[in-house]
């Protein structure tokens, strides 16, 4: 009985379906043309190395999409006495191929891919794929790295009950990652469920070898200025300007605000109508408190505005370096300094300046008595003891 003769698949690369399948590529992945072709040719370049001790950089890969066709050639100088086979050729075996080749002349003699072992076919795909999630990690990382200092609003996929972090979804302008939202970068007391939306605040993108991982967090002080950009047009359009932020998430936050306008009131710009956009804030950050002072170039005026609710009395600049010392009503200590020394804090915070807060009652501090050195001691004359 005749055996059936199984037809032998080709080896030959297709052109057509090659570029057919770099075109759905950068269609379902977004992924260049140009930069895929590329990381192809040198897969196929690598491969053939692999596979062919000896070459060096003579061997080049011609992709023409317009022609359909994939060509590689190995590059050899004509010579007359050949010493390496695999970048120089004799004249004689030249001018069989190319009767007009002559001394000196560089030849390309095409090599066809189904010369390629497997295991060059093999790596060729590696290098492949690895470009395609290169190049895929790449357009993440360059999505997301514009979103540094932003907010970003993700789906919570997973939470974490033994740890309290919190798998965040985050997408941005086509492309997705997953974030962690760390226990000590949530606020205390907040409660997140899986699938609830979250608005954070990126911190910073990082590039490593697993793909690029972003920071999140929705303790730092920069969500409550972008929340403020949001909610206030006088900030996102630069009339108000947020000088500084002191924030101590889940409880209260300081917001120094300035504008250069003096028809516009930032505070005023910042409270909005009835309360509007600080109560939009407010709502956003769960309860926390915000405070709105103004800013100001006078150090006196602004610690003293710094330490609102509490009225303050007198302002006095200490030398060295930057501290203060503030008066207020004794009436009103306990509330210039917090509870727990939190207004104070906060208001060092704001401002930089190291603050001492006096009751009126003692606005200086009490005199300590002054002790005496070892070599004072020595020096004090010895006094004779008193006769009985």
């Amino acid at each position: 009985m005749a055996k059936k003769k199984v037809p032998v698949k080709s080896t030959e690369l297709d052109a057509k379906e090659f570029f057919a399948a770099i075109s759905d590529i950068e269609r379902e992945k977004g992924i260049p043309k140009a930069y895929m072709i590329e990381k192809i040719t040198q897969a196929l370049i690598a491969a053939y190395k692999r596979d062919h001790e000896g070459i060096t950089d003579n061997v080049v890969v011609d992709a023409n999409e317009e022609k359909g066709e994939v060509r590689m050639y190995v590059k050899k100088d004509v010579v007359e006495a050949v010493d390496n086979p695999h970048t120089e050729i004799s004249l004689e075996d030249a001018q069989k191929a190319l009767p007009r080749a002559q001394l000196g002349d560089v030849l390309r003699i095409e090599i066809k891919p189904k010369n390629f072992g497997r295991i060059a076919a093999q790596t060729a795909r590696q290098v492949i794929i690895q470009g395609m999630r290169e190049a895929e990690r790449g357009m993440v990382f360059d999505e997301f790295s514009s979103k540094e200092h932003e907010i970003l609003t993700g789906t919570a996929t997973r939470v974490d009950g033994r740890t309290g972090s919190v798998a965040i979804r985050l997408t941005s302008g086509g492309e997705y990652t997953d974030a962690f939202l760390g226990a000590n970068e949530q606020v205390k007391g907040e409660v997140i469920h899986e699938g609830d939306r979250v608005r954070v605040y990126v911190v910073e993108v990082r590039r490593t070898t697993r793909g690029p991982q972003v920071l999140i967090s929705r303790t730092h002080p920069g969500l409550v200025k972008r929340l403020f950009e949001l909610e206030v047009p006088e900030i996102y359009d630069g009339t108000v300007e947020v000088m500084s932020i002191a924030r101590e998430a889940g409880s209260r936050t300081k917001l120094a605000v300035w504008s250069e306008d003096p028809n516009v009131d930032p505070i005023g710009a910042c409270v909005g109508p009835r309360g509007q956009r600080v109560n939009a804030v407010v709502e956003e950050l769960r309860g926390e408190k915000v405070d709105i002072i103004k800013w100001s170039e006078d150090p006196g005026q602004y610690v003293a505005a710094a330490l609102a609710p509490a009225d303050v009395l007198s302002v006095t600049e200490l030398e060295p370096g930057k501290s203060c010392r503030v008066v207020v009503p004794d009436d009103q200590l306990s509330l210039a300094i917090g509870k727990e020394g939190q207004n104070a804090r906060l208001a060092a915070r704001l401002t930089g300046y190291k603050i001492d807060i006096r009751p009126a009652s003692a606005p200086e501090p009490p005199q300590e008595e002054p002790v005496l050195t070892q070599d004072e001691i020595e020096a004090e004359p010895e006094q004779e003891p008193e006769e009985v």
